[in-house]
């Protein structure tokens, strides 16, 4: 089992491993910017798919009736969209072997 994560410093480490040509300031400038486009086209309803990657997605929750953990009372939640990701074949794949 993997535990822990991966901080966004480390992420741009092992990224200026494999290309040492491009500067930190290129790779983080690349990846929020990616990022950005991610954001917005899930904002404007889009699916994204990244073969062999998997899928970003809203998925919509219906309204329902929760409970809050301290109090124990009943609430109405209301609707709402949440990401979601769906791991495509091969990163299944290699993720699991």
């Amino acid at each position: 089992m993997i535990r822990g994560f991966m901080k966004n410093s480390e992420f741009f480490s092992k990224i200026i491993e494999n290309h040492l040509n491009l500067s930190i300031k290129e790779i983080k400038l690349s990846i929020k910017e990616i990022l950005k486009c991610m954001i917005l086209s899930l904002i404007k309803g889009k699916r994204i798919e990244i073969r062999g990657f998997g899928s970003f997605s809203l998925h919509y929750k219906k309204p329902r009736i929760g409970c809050n953990p301290k109090t124990g009372n009943k609430i109405k939640l209301k609707g709402k969209y949440i990401p979601y990701f769906k791991p495509g074949k091969i990163l299944r794949t290699i993720v699991i072997d």
